[in-house]
């Protein structure tokens, strides 16, 4: 087949034949670049060096992949979630982000214009996390048995020896820090999926928050733990470690950070804000005398400038009945936070 333009994905693209060369050479290539990507090997090969001269160094890693509809959004695009999903998944544990696999599957039909641009939103996410895309895959589908566009990443990083970091290690007396404004994400897929208008747009909050973190690490060493809260929003991730320290975490609703349109479309939709997607926080579980370091080290940060201290972890008490996360509300009153059962907004990443 000849150099011209290809408007659509074709089923020739996943081949392995000459239309997949030049896909893979013309646009993952052309964005991603990396020395071992560029190799064309079936598998990457990567340099260890910092593991030589930190014996007691562990590898971590993670993988997730996303299925978001639509596919582009105010604040981001599929492209851009991936790979900040990954990065920070594997971020959480203290690790030093290396390397990126990509793996997409694409609908016949596809517009290759698209898919471009999702690629380039892709490149510019990584190059801001610092992390390289070092291989990847590409299947295509039949027309009508995709969703355009699936994308699948995952992410090796680098813990530096003595270092750990786990929900199980959260202790009465902590203090509990989010990193800013929750339910930006969930609300801005659900708005542009449902057509909904508001005076203000509200975007996404897809970030790499890998620098966010090493900050933190630097001025709180004995932070306990790191969680973004995603599917199921902050309810869900202070059930989780609640659960895994086996304490209460009680949250002051008035020193969580809520974009007032996000607020207010939340209370028009029926929605709990609390348990709302998001994809550019943190929730960070840190001693109580690091934690106004921790503060100000998300402040200086990016995407940490409105973050807050909004809790703190206690013991259980016979009253809790277990591990619990209650939520002192403005009224004065206390309500037990759940976790989210069910979708509340189905296909948010």
């Amino acid at each position: 087949m000849n150099k011209a333009k290809i408007d659509t994905v074709l089923m020739s693209h996943g081949s392995g034949g000459t239309l997949m060369k030049r896909l893979i050479e013309e646009l993952f290539y052309e964005e991603y670049g990396s020395k071992p990507l560029l190799q064309g090997d079936d598998a990457a090969d990567l340099s260890c060096e910092e593991m030589q001269q930190d014996p007691g160094s562990r590898l971590a890693f993670s993988t997730d992949t996303f299925v978001v509809t639509p596919h582009f959004f105010p604040g981001g695009d599929i492209g851009r979630l991936a790979i900040c999903g990954t990065v920070n998944d594997v971020a959480t544990s203290g690790a030093k982000v290396r390397y990126l696999s990509c793996g997409f599957v694409l609908e016949e039909g596809f517009l290759m214009d698209d898919l471009k641009r999702i690629c380039h939103s892709m490149a510019q996410a990584a190059q801001e996390a610092d992390v390289q895309i070092v291989t990847g895959d590409t299947k295509v589908v039949d027309r009508g048995h995709g969703d355009g566009i699936f994308i699948n990443t995952s992410g090796v990083g680098l813990i530096p020896a003595g270092r750990r970091l786990g929900g199980a290690l959260c202790q009465p007396g902590d203090k509990i820090l989010l990193s800013g404004t929750i339910g930006d994400h969930g609300i801005a897929i659900i708005s542009t999926r449902e057509g909904l208008s508001f005076s203000t747009t509200i975007e996404s909050d897809a970030a790499p928050l890998n620098h966010l973190i090493s900050a933190v690490l630097e001025v709180a060493p004995q932070t306990r733990c790191f969680r973004d809260p995603t599917r199921g929003g902050l309810s869900s991730t202070l059930n989780e470690l609640a659960l895994q320290s086996n304490t209460v975490m009680t949250i002051n609703e008035e020193s969580v950070p809520v974009n007032d349109q996000v607020n207010g479309a939340c209370e028009m939709l029926g929605y709990d804000v609390f348990q709302v997607a998001n994809e550019g926080k943190i929730v960070c579980v840190v001693a109580a005398q690091e934690a106004e370091a921790a503060l100000n080290a998300m402040r200086c940060s990016k995407y940490g400038e409105n973050a807050a201290i909004i809790g703190e972890v206690t013991s259980v008490q016979a009253q809790d009945g277990g591990p619990k996360v209650y939520l002192a509300t403005t009224f004065g009153s206390r309500r037990i936070l759940d976790m989210l059962v069910g979708e509340q907004l189905p296909r948010i990443c």
